[in-house]
């Protein structure tokens, strides 16, 4: 497996293989991988002659209080799990790298991004929009996979790629869980042990909005107060939305048809989660 921190060499890199007729497929993380970006390199391995993973800890996605310097980072560990599953390349760029001195530009997508992530964490999709979109234009990929967890970054990476005639084929892979069902995410490891039992909360309150769809009700405020409701029964989880949301525009609905995405946010004490269903009527 080759380590290429210089964009200029992974360019390169990469143009040698496009030029041979060779398919290259991308996971952009940010490292401190897990099961979910492992179940995403599997895929991308299948599906491509070619495999870069890139571990970038971007700062132009944290807010000014969020938790840029205690973000995990195990680039050893990493870097084993890339091994193990025959990844090619492991693009580590530095931020001087990523972000030179003179760096002005941003990429947004305003209104997908203007809600629910994009409300709790202003800018925080300028920033993510603006580094995907220079990974793909440093890697040259043809298809770049994410994962479901992150379903608002899902649609916004779809919406620039299709703005931006980018040309990539964007692959989103379901959310990998724990065995309870908590969504496998980097931050986990800030849940203590108490607050890890009750973190599988959201995920039972949006599989019961989606059996209150499954079962006939069509108001999304009904299903919205039944997840609610899940909720409530944990005094120390706080909400920051349980809503029922087109999933192409992410815009609220009042009804449920045909198909719908439920998304949620909590806070356990300083720990943040979110998670989502898709969910289509029967």
């Amino acid at each position: 497996m080759k380590i290429i921190r210089s964009p200029a060499s992974m360019t390169a890199w990469s143009e040698g293989l496009r030029r041979e007729g060779l398919t290259i497929g991308f996971v952009p993380t940010m490292g401190a991988l897990h099961e979910g970006h492992r179940s995403l390199i599997r895929k991308a391995r299948l599906q491509c002659d070619a495999l870069v993973v890139s571990i970038f800890v971007n700062p132009t996605q944290f807010g000014p209080r969020e938790d840029l310097t205690k973000y995990p980072r195990s680039i050893s560990h990493d870097r084993a799990i890339c091994r193990k599953e025959g990844v090619d390349v492991c693009f580590e760029p530095t931020v001087e790298a990523m972000y030179p001195t003179g760096f002005q530009t941003t990429v947004t997508v305003p209104a997908i991004a203007r809600r629910w992530e994009g409300e709790a964490r202003p800018n925080h999709f300028a920033g993510v929009a603006t580094v995907v979109t220079k990974l793909f234009g440093i890697v040259r990929p043809h298809q770049a996979l994410f994962g479901q967890k992150d379903f608002q970054q899902s649609v916004v990476v779809r919406q620039l790629v299709k703005d931006l005639n980018l040309g990539i084929d964007i692959v989103v892979r379901p959310t990998v869980r724990e065995q309870d069902g908590l969504a496998m995410s980097s931050r986990n490891v800030y849940l203590s042990p108490e607050a890890r039992s009750r973190a599988v909360m959201l995920y039972k309150s949006l599989q019961v909005g989606a059996e209150v769809i499954r079962t006939g009700g069509r108001d999304a405020k009904t299903v919205r107060l039944a997840m609610a409701q899940v909720i409530s029964q944990e005094s120390t989880i706080t909400t920051d939305y349980l809503v029922v949301c087109d999933p192409r525009t992410l815009e609220p609905v009042s009804s449920v048809n045909p198909r719908v995405v439920l998304l949620g946010a909590v806070r356990l004490g300083p720990v943040r989660l979110i998670d989502n269903l898709l969910v289509s009527v029967p």
